[in-house]
């Protein structure tokens, strides 16, 4: 079963920046979009940002966008968030997700991370 592994999380104070990577435990075969999610315990899950492979689309939560960028290489199934400006409210446990086919015949899936956690606070 592959994993997603997030790294990058930690204690940053208020206004400063953190670089979140996904990488898989495996190569997928194709992928259609990777993104960063977040969430707080008790929380619903928040979307944060998404990156379609096949066209280079990008696409941000209305408080991700201005601050937050991410990039993704389909080629080597890794995913990362570069977060700027950072408020306390960022605070949260950040997943990644792929949705891709992990092997030529496996069928198009959905993947998650089990997160890192990225705290905001001075």
């Amino acid at each position: 079963q592959v994993q997603l592994v997030e790294s990058g999380g930690g204690l940053v104070q208020p206004g400063g920046s953190l670089t979140l990577s996904c990488v898989a435990s495996e190569m997928f075969f194709a992928i259609r979009t990777m993104a960063w999610y977040r969430q707080l315990p008790g929380e619903e899950r928040e979307f944060v940002a998404i990156w379609n492979a096949r066209d280079n689309i990008k696409n941000y939560s209305d408080t991700a966008l201005g601050r937050f960028t991410i990039s993704g290489d389909n080629l080597q199934s890794t995913v990362a968030l570069q977060m700027n400006s950072l408020k306390p409210d960022d605070t949260a446990v950040y997943s990644c997700y792929v949705n891709g086919w992990l092997k030529e015949w496996s069928g198009r899936k959905d993947y998650w991370g089990k997160g890192t956690l990225v705290a905001v606070s001075s």
